[in-house]
């Protein structure tokens, strides 16, 4: 492989430049900018395709929902691109496809996102277009009714789907009155009584230059990117970035069970978790990949699918939002064994909670980690969204570096003392179904 060099400025000054080996064979520099308006980004420039990526996200999301709109963050972001400023629905869309430019919009529990995939050439006209975008949407009626039904048609569809139905369930009972409780999609009962005047607020509530976090990544100079990011955001409010309400630790012990007539049960399953700062994050990240986030190699399928043909597949995962951090799994399989399936998983949690992790295990699981993290830089997109998250995450410009670096760091006692924190008793697990035997 090549050799990736990662550059980084602060403010437009130099301030370090190092080489990491076995990453992208293409050398990418990494810059710290900070745009004549005064908006810190990550910038990537790369100048052998004329193509620009700019991702947004603002801190915030559908956690800022009231608590009677549940859905509301999520309708706003869908109606950004549904006409803005002088332009309707229509005109909006023919204007994006006339300069070949693909915009997205989203929200979630912590963030409205933004992305952007631009040709240099009309690089200023897509970006102004963006800008308008962001700043200035119509909320036109019969924009916000259409994509009210398509949100309702989608929400009565997640009624009869038992992973949706456990999704929602699972996060109403582990966060019980705190936002997270509510899903971003929100309720048809909420998406249905949603107002203009509602949708103008959130507008100005969660978008603003304070609570943007940016890259941009492709054909750009440092100079050029500044410019462009004031461009996209200089009609926004500064604002300022929303506090974090604490939601409960640790998500209530035991099974709830929510009766669906399907053939299959769909099981959610979860614990307290790790911070993204914590100093043993790293550990359990691997440990993790060699429990239920390493797809066919990981014990959780072995033990579930590959020994018993308990069920199709399980996994698990860490995730980190900005007020809980949790490990969560899923499995589904047929409603007489489900019962059979918790109890693998709980007896698996319990094992690496006993015993760890041998070597051999540990092994492939950092060697496949540092292998497969060259494959989030195979696009401007991909680097874009990282270089996002990075930022979210306080990791650091250097974090890129030594990433691969601290997997490697990790032993077996390393895994052995973190293992303590799985709870196989302390599991909250939501089942829907028909699940016989719990």
């Amino acid at each position: 492989m090549g050799a990736m060099r990662i550059l980084v400025r602060a403010g437009g000054a130099l301030a370090a430049m190092v080489w990491l080996a076995a990453m992208p064979a293409a050398a990418i520099e990494i810059e710290e900018v900070t745009s004549p308006g005064g908006t810190v980004f990550w910038l990537v420039e790369e100048q052998a395709i004329p193509l620009v990526a700019v991702e947004i996200s603002f801190a915030g999301g559908a956690r800022l929902d009231p608590a009677d709109r549940p859905g509301l963050a999520n309708m706003m972001a869908a109606l950004l691109e549904e006409g803005a400023g002088d332009l309707d629905a229509t005109a909006f869309a023919k204007a994006r496809d006339e300069l070949a430019a693909r915009f997205g919009f989203g929200a979630g529990r912590d963030s409205v996102t933004v992305g952007a995939r631009m040709l240099t050439e009309g690089l200023d006209r897509s970006a102004a277009l963006l800008a308008t975008a962001l700043a200035s949407p119509r909320f036109d009626a019969e924009a916000v009714e259409r994509v009210r039904g398509q949100i309702l048609s989608g929400l009565a569809a997640d009624q009869t789907d038992p992973n949706a139905v456990a999704s929602r369930l699972w996060f109403a009972r582990a966060f019980e009155g705190h936002a997270y409780a509510r899903d971003a999609d929100g309720t048809i009962e909420g998406v249905s009584a949603i107002t203009r005047d509602e949708l103008v607020a959130a507008h100005g509530r969660l978008l603003s230059r304070k609570a943007a976090t940016v890259a941009v990544v492709g054909a750009v100079d440092a100079a050029r990117a500044g410019a462009l990011v004031d461009a996209i955001l200089g009609g926004l409010p500064e604002g300022a970035r929303p506090e974090v309400a604490p939601a409960p630790e640790t998500p209530p012990a035991g099974i709830a069970i929510e009766e669906l007539d399907v053939p299959q049960s769909v099981a959610i399953f979860g614990q307290k978790g790790l911070p993204r700062d914590h100093p043993d994050y790293i550990p359990a990240y691997v440990m993790n990949h060699v429990i239920g986030g390493g797809g066919f190699s990981s014990r959780l399928m072995e033990e579930v699918r590959e020994k018993r043909g308990l069920a199709y597949g399980v996994y698990s995962y860490l995730a980190n939002y900005d007020g809980a951090d949790l490990i969560l799994g899923s499995v589904q399989t047929a409603n007489e064994r489900i019962a059979e399936s918790l109890e693998v998983i709980r007896t698996e949690w319990r094992r690496v909670a006993e015993e760890g992790i041998p070597e051999d295990d540990l092994e492939r699981a950092k060697r496949y980690l540092t292998g497969a993290f060259a494959l989030r830089f195979d696009s401007n997109a991909k680097i874009a969204r990282f270089l996002v998250g990075a930022q979210e995450e306080n990791l650091g410009l250097d974090y890129i570096n030594i990433r691969n670096d601290l997997i490697e760091a990790v032993t077996v006692e390393d895994i052995r003392r973190v293992s303590k924190l799985l709870d196989p008793q302390g599991l909250s697990i939501v089942v829907v179904g028909k699940p016989a035997g719990l």
